[in-house]
């Protein structure tokens, strides 16, 4: 008998305890959270008692569209993963195809794929950092960053026609060539950037009231952020240097003298910082490749996976075989099982494939960061307040077509 009381009593405890405790509802349609996804929180007053990530609101089964799709219209699904740089996923994805049938690519193709991907990754840098002043208050950086992503933004456009979901580049290369124009525009903002970034860093670095309130929040040790799988930026705010870009170089990346930014506590601040040291490194990068950038075709020779010149397809009977076989999908590919991977604004963007030796895929999966580092969100914010959460879901740049792949 004294047993059973004092179970019930125990029980009497936690259920007393429970009531004090208020159920929130973060998402999946609330602005704080930028895109759609749940976080259902127990609250003690404005401090976070515990919290369960719910995702799959916008699940578009990417991965099985993708095993009956031919290689090459791949490319706009990736677009839709991480939306904010998906320069970054087209191009892995066409990485990822020449690794397997063996592809050799140009230089001058390496290095505009540098200059776009450094591009994206600025554009991306910008948004998460412009975002995290805005959740603890401050609007004013937002709008001076985000006249420069605007100048990305016309600078993809030249290049391929769109702005944000660019189906950019080609298996091999590119459609077509940087024009005048698109040189013209990328010299005016690395000339023109320097300046309003640093004016954006004025604003922030250290101010005394944003420092306040990222400083110690969302914090993740070192040890923690590599058991749940952590890479990118995430990752090195807690002090890790893995970078894919240094040590695992494709792209011609080992041709580029460039610094890994790394942080000590893994909190919201690191987070920032880091990006920050990103942005500079990516400017820097992008310098490199302008002035150096080799002469040469801007496409491999595969005229099985690059859509011949329209006169010669009106004129000669090889390049019309390759036209129709290409728009139709008629392309077969090696057998081969595959891991290729790229350093994707929020961190290692991989591509695990496997051909039958068919015109589709037999199996793919997408690595997407945001997918794995968002397990860690509950135990980041746990004990926080209320406004903690958000500003800690901003810093860990967690994109809702990653989660929902």
């Amino acid at each position: 008998m004294d047993n059973i009381s004092k179970h019930i009593t125990e029980n009497e405890v936690i259920d007393n305890f429970d009531n004090k405790l208020s159920t929130l509802n973060l998402g999946p349609t609330h602005p704080a959270t930028h895109g759609i996804f749940q976080n259902i929180l127990k609250m003690d007053g404005e401090r976070i008692y515990s919290a369960e990530q719910t995702c799959g609101y916008i699940h578009r089964a990417f991965e099985k569209i993708s095993e009956r799709r031919p290689y090459n219209q791949i490319r706009p699904l990736t677009d839709r993963l991480n939306y904010c740089s998906s320069p970054i996923n087209n191009i892995g994805w066409d990485m990822t195809v020449e690794k397997l049938i063996g592809a050799e690519i140009p230089k001058r193709v390496d290095y505009l794929r540098v200059i776009i991907m450094e591009l994206a990754r600025i554009a991306d840098h910008l948004i998460c950092n412009s975002v995290i002043a805005v959740d603890t208050g401050a609007l004013t950086g937002f709008t001076y960053v985000f006249q420069e992503r605007e100048r990305i933004y016309e600078i993809f456009e030249e290049i391929c026609g769109a702005r944000l979901t660019t189906n950019i580049g080609r298996i091999g290369g590119f459609e077509r060539d940087f024009n005048e124009t698109a040189h013209k525009k990328l010299k005016d903002f690395l000339k023109g950037f320097p300046k309003r970034f640093k004016d954006f860093e004025t604003l922030l670095c250290r101010n005394r009231i944003f420092m306040d309130r990222i400083i110690n929040v969302g914090p993740i040790n070192a040890d923690r952020a590599l058991n749940y799988g952590f890479t990118g930026p995430n990752l090195r705010a807690a002090g890790i240097d893995y970078d894919v870009r240094a040590m695992n170089p494709y792209s011609s990346y080992q041709d580029f003298d460039f610094k890994i930014p790394i942080g000590k506590s893994g909190d919201t601040f690191d987070r920032f910082m880091v990006r920050q040291e990103e942005i500079k490194q990516s400017l820097n990068i992008i310098n490199q490749a302008v002035n150096n950038l080799p002469e040469g075709p801007y496409h491999a020779d595969l005229p099985e996976f690059y859509l011949p010149p329209k006169e010669d397809v009106y004129t000669k009977m090889e390049a019309l075989i390759y036209h129709f076989k290409i728009i139709m999908g008629e392309t077969n590919v090696p057998k081969g099982e595959i891991y290729f991977s790229v350093e994707g604004a929020n961190g290692e963007l991989g591509f695990y494939l496997i051909s039958d030796g068919g015109r589709t895929p037999f199996r793919l999966h997408f690595r997407r960061p945001c997918f794995i580092y968002y397990q860690a969100f509950s135990e980041m914010i746990k004990g926080a307040l209320l406004s903690d959460a958000i500003v800690t879901m901003s810093s860990m740049n967690v994109i809702a077509g990653e989660l929902d792949a």
